[in-house]
Formats: C-alpha cells, structure tokens, sequence
C-alpha cells in the first residue's frame, strides 16, 4: 500500500465514503470497486471499513433526527442475517484458497469476481429501473428482510449494501433527508457491527489501520459534502454519472476476476 497511484485511488475511495455517508448509499458502492483498482478486493474492505465507520458518526450527527423508525428497525434485522451470510460467504471462498496450497492469489480472483458481478448487476438494475412510483409503497416486512438481507451480504463482502437497499426503500417515498437519516443510521449500526467478524477474519490490522488513519480525517470532511449534495444537486443527473461509472469499474473488475 504504497505510491502515489495507490494514494489517489485511497483518497477518491475516502472521499466517496464520506458522500455516502451523507446520504447518497449508491456512492459508497464505488468505494471498494475503486479501492480494487489498486489491491486486492479483500484488503480494500478490511482496509476501509474503520474509515467508514469513524464517518459514520459525522453521518449520525447530520442526520440524528430525520429517519422512519419502522423502516429502519426493518432494515437492521435484516442487514444483521446478511452480514451473517456474508461472512459465511467469504469463510467458504477463503476456505477454497486454504485447499489450493493457501494461496491467497484464488481468493483475490474469487472476491475481484464476485465485486465485480455484484457492481455490474447493480448497476445494470439502476439503468433500467423506472421511476420511482408516484404512489409511495407502505414499508412490508417480508420485502423489506429480503433485500435488506441481500444488502448485508453484499455489505459484507464488498460494503456495497446501498443498491438493494435502495430497490425497497425508493419506492417507499420517504422525504430525501428521511431516505438519507434512515440509511445512514443503518448503515452506522451494521459497520459498527462488521468490525467483529472482520477483526476475528484478519481482515483490519496494524497495517491497515495506519493507512485508514490518513485516510479518516479526509472521508469525514467529505460526509458535509454528501449533505451538502443531498440538498442541492440534481438528483438524476448525480446518480447517472455515479451508476455509469459503478458499471464501468465492474466490468473491468470482471475482466480481472476472470484472468486471475
């Protein structure tokens, strides 16, 4: 983790977590797709995830009393079974290099794979998606645990829980700072929660830790940012920049994945 490519993907990984943090989810699925540009998949997560939560608490703090309860109740139950699959996920793949002569080269390949399938399809999903409905959705349970489970496996494996987060909650037509408060609050409880599963796994270290350090100041100034564009900038225009360049970055990860 040294040189100056790894520094600029670092600091547009840190800012891009900062704007996620203040209320736009989607933009913290480029953080690790960008951060694999320059290492392994697996080392970006664990490398990034005390930056995301030290953000975290700037998010709470700009959003501490905007959130629907019910929705966010929902959504952390649901988050909570995810990261649960999703460590069992990444104990298997893991497990797949241990049987190869413990080569961590096969995991990387797998998890460069999976981040890079799991950043196409999503992407792909919000190009196509009609608008949201006029008539806002009542927040059900049943779909409301399935996509937020799925949200805490992809949050597991490459903190990309934003996009099928989304596919349930836009559709619920929550106010902008509602739909940022309760996301936020969400996503700050599961990071917080991940740290346990990352730690026993070997994903955060001394290493790790020093770089994420340099990286925390930048990622909290940058949350003000995210308020600052969920209160200001045109909506549709932000996400479509932002989902092109999430389908971009996968595509080459797949590519990468696929040629080891």
């Amino acid at each position: 983790m040294n040189g100056w490519e790894f520094w600029v993907v670092a600091v547009m990984a840190a800012v891009l977590t900062g704007v996620g943090k203040g209320g736009i989810p989607i933009v913290g699925a480029l953080v690790v797709p960008v951060m694999s540009l320059a290492i392994s998949p697996v080392m970006a997560a664990g490398l990034m995830l005390p930056v995301y939560v030290v953000s975290d608490w700037f998010g709470l703090y700009a959003y501490r009393k905007e959130f629907d309860g019910r929705v966010l109740v929902i959504t952390m139950i649901g988050l909570t079974i995810g990261v649960g699959i999703g460590w069992a996920i990444y104990a298997f793949v893991a497990s797949l290099g241990s049987a190869s002569g413990g080569s961590q080269a096969l995991v990387d390949q797998w998890v460069t794979l999976l981040v890079g399938v799991i950043s196409v399809v999503f992407a792909i999903s919000q190009l196509l998606r009609r608008s949201v409905l006029a008539t806002p959705r009542k927040a059900e349970i049943l779909p409301g645990l399935f996509w937020t489970t799925i949200a805490g496996i992809t949050s597991f494996v490459s903190h990309t829980g934003g996009p099928p987060y989304q596919v349930w909650t836009l559709p619920l037509g929550m106010k902008k700072a509602v739909f940022a408060g309760t996301s936020t609050i969400a996503f700050a409880y599961i990071n917080a929660f991940k740290l346990i599963p990352y730690y026993l796994l070997g994903q955060i270290n001394l290493v790790s830790l020093e770089t994420a350090a340099v990286l925390m100041p930048i990622a909290a100034a940058s949350v003000f940012l995210g308020v600052w564009a969920v209160r200001r900038l045109p909506e549709r225009l932000f996400f479509t920049i932002v989902t092109w360049s999430l389908l971009l970055i996968g595509l080459e990860l797949v590519w990468k994945g696929i040629t080891g």
